[in-house]
């Protein structure tokens, strides 16, 4: 038919023989209807009775709005263009100014117009890729992904004849109605809208790492309907996903245009997905169960990794951060109380028993006047024969430990008496004073014991002045002989006789009155009195009494045991390492927390805690009311964190080396294990 020699598909419309820059030529529709429009507008009216097989419309016969392809055409991603059903050709456009011809068309060099896009003469686009859960690309209009396998073919117009191939990168396509990119709920705490930072066009600083970035919980069909519509031609996508715990990875791929975009809702650190490790992270730093968390997340349909997983992450990258961090922070607590003439420390033991007997023992010790924890030791009953003897090897290792770091010890405060530890104290000539609350607390069950009988009802009144009495006797006296004066002075007070025979301490303190309630004193020679001799003289009492501490206590250890108890339950059996680590997490949350100021008090430095003291059973008593501790702020887990993303996956044998540094002792077997 109409076709020119020169070019095997030249358009058949009469008066057009140019060839088609597009490369891309239509034949006749099927519908008869539609077929005649065609025949009428190619032949000018005259049609010939007989037609060939072939006839060829080129593309410049329709605007681009006839066109299914257009956008995908003009981009690169597709060779020919796709006609709508029922179009009709027009007029061919003279006016508009001709592409660059395809590659071997007959051309050795072609000038490029003003507005075509030459692989040398623009800058490439800026590119972004920001780890969450929602891309910023999905918020605004939509582009071309960087990750297409696609080429496009960039003919240079001075230097070369041939084209070059160069992968396609994100192309600019025809924009859709970008989406709000505020997020607007009805109901948000405080009543503060979040606004989703336009990081594209963002000229400041670097974007904030992985583990700083803001996370949200986001729904698996509200997530998928970002990828169900192809953003090139706008058709549907064939859409697959996989999971991996918290990770999520979605594949979009067009079956029209061939499309296709892989989106991640996390940044990969080596082989693992930094939601997976951070959430792994959160959970051992703020000393979490692992099964607790598990409930929850289940309850709640949210995807989670198993336990596994987390043990594998606490054995690789948590564990060596944790045992770095606690060293570093020892270090430095240890360096300050060597430049100190003397230091008063305070032990305690406390032992876990997940069983029948106890298993572990943590041996935790406190400088006092900072009320600092400087050092903490882990000791299984198997390494030292019997469970009653851990004690004395933790406080072994710690006295080991201050000798090598030359701290100067001037004696310690320890909660209960103990005849080995008192033995090993003395050989090493260390000063060993007693914390007075468990001795109050002794003597307290006893005389309640006492008074039960109805001869010595009368001693019932006198009861918190016992107690009161015991602790003014430690704290008024610097000497032993003279706390033990004070308390044995106890027994004559008692009776209204104030003057004693002892000469440490002849006359009671108090001035000199009149009572004017002669039957709440005790009777001499009455019962009551010769039981409370009896208790107060002693001698073991009298042997603690004179060993009591006169400024420092062991009440911050005690509060200690339950920052250990929320770290590390004892009912619960973990392996030697994740313990010991559990230990260190516990003490460098407490020592961050020891400082805290107390609120505002409302009577002589006091505020009312509105509950009664287990030490005091008889009314209600003022507590100091501190502010909150850093569970709302989490310092602490901020610079775990940084330290196991910035350091600890950057390097991870430095840290990993001094991990296994740490000598671990067997595990203990059962019965049956043993016998195998």
């Amino acid at each position: 038919m109409f076709r020119s020699r020169n070019h095997s598909r030249n358009c058949s419309v009469i008066g057009c023989n140019e060839d088609n820059p597009m490369g891309s030529y239509h034949t006749l529709p099927k519908d008869n209807m539609i077929r005649r429009e065609w025949l009428d507008f190619i032949f000018h009216g005259s049609v010939p009775a007989e037609i060939g097989s072939r006839v060829f419309v080129c593309s410049r016969h329709f605007t681009p709005d006839l066109f299914v392809n257009w956008t995908q055409f003009n981009s690169g991603f597709a060779t020919k263009l796709i006609l709508r059903e029922g179009v009709i050709p027009t007029v061919l456009e003279t006016t508009s100014k001709p592409r660059p011809s395809k590659p071997n068309a007959g051309c050795s060099s072609v000038l490029p117009s003003a507005g075509d896009h030459m692989g040398c003469q623009t800058d490439p686009m800026e590119k972004i890729f920001f780890g969450t859960q929602q891309s910023n690309v999905t918020l605004g209009p939509h582009q071309k992904n960087a990750a297409v396998q696609a080429t496009v073919n960039y003919h240079n117009t001075s230097m070369m004849t041939e084209p070059i191939a160069m992968p396609l990168t994100s192309l600019p396509v025809r924009p859709r109605a970008a989406k709000r990119r505020r997020v607007e709920l009805d109901e948000e705490e405080d009543g503060v809208r979040t606004e989703i930072p336009n990081l594209r066009n963002s000229s400041g600083p670097a974007q904030k790492t992985s583990y700083e970035s803001a996370k949200y919980i986001v729904y698996e069909s509200c997530l998928l309907e970002l990828f169900e519509e192809c953003p090139v031609c706008q058709m549907d996508c064939e859409v697959r996903s996989r999971s991996r715990g918290t990770f999520l990875a979605v594949e979009q791929l067009c079956p029209h245009c061939k499309y296709f975009r892989q989106w991640k809702s996390q940044p990969i650190v080596g082989s693992t997905p930094a939601g997976n490790l951070q959430l792994s992270a959160a959970i051992y730093f703020t000393g979490a169960s692992f099964f607790s968390l598990e409930k929850v997340f289940r309850a709640m349909r949210l995807k989670m990794f198993n336990k596994d997983t987390f043990r594998k992450h606490c054995t690789l990258n948590l564990e060596p951060a944790i045992v770095h961090k606690w060293r570093s922070h020892q270090d430095a607590l240890l360096q300050q109380l060597a430049h100190n003439d003397k230091n008063i420390i305070g032990g305690d033991m406390m032992v876990y028993s997940p069983g029948h007997s106890a298993q572990f023992g943590s041996y935790s010790v406190m400088h006092l006047e900072s009320n600092n924890i400087i050092d903490i030791q882990l000791v299984q009953s198997h390494e030292v024969g019997c469970p009653r003897l851990m004690e004395k090897e933790g406080l072994k290792r710690s006295l080991e430990l201050f000798k090598a770091r030359r701290v100067p010890l001037d004696c310690i405060v320890t909660k209960q008496q103990r005849p080995h530890i008192e033995k090993f104290l003395r050989e090493l000539n260390i000063k060993q004073l007693y914390d007075v609350q468990p001795l109050v607390k002794g003597v307290s069950k006893q005389l309640r014991k006492i008074v039960k009988d109805k001869q010595c009802a009368p001693l019932k009144e006198w009861l918190r002045t016992i107690t009161n009495h015991m602790y003014w006797a430690a704290v008024s006296s610097h000497s032993g002989p003279m706390k033990v004066a004070k308390w044995t002075s106890l027994v004559n007070h008692l009776q209204n006789i104030h003057s004693h025979e002892d000469p440490l301490f002849p006359k009671c303190a108090h001035p000199d009155y009149i009572s004017r309630d002669r039957a709440k004193w005790l009777k001499p020679g009455s019962k009551s009195v010769d039981k409370l001799k009896k208790l107060v003289t002693n001698k073991r009492i009298l042997k603690a009494v004179e060993k009591l501490s006169p400024h420092y206590q062991t009440t911050s250890l005690q509060s200690f045991r339950h920052v250990i108890l929320h770290f590390t339950p004892g009912t619960v059996v973990s392996p030697f390492l994740e313990k010991l680590c559990r230990l260190y997490l516990a003490a460098m949350y407490f020592n961050e927390n020891t400082g805290r100021p107390r609120e505002t008090p409302s009577c002589e430095g006091f505020v009312s805690s509105g509950e009664t003291s287990k030490s005091k059973k008889e009314g209600y008593t003022a507590q100091p009311v501190t502010t909150k501790s850093t569970f709302d702020t989490l310092d602490y887990v901020d610079d775990l964190m940084g330290l196991l993303f910035e350091k600890v996956l950057q390097e991870p044998r430095a840290f990993t080396d001094e991990l296994l540094k740490i000598p671990v002792p067997e595990e203990l077997r059962s019965p049956s294990q043993r016998r195998e």
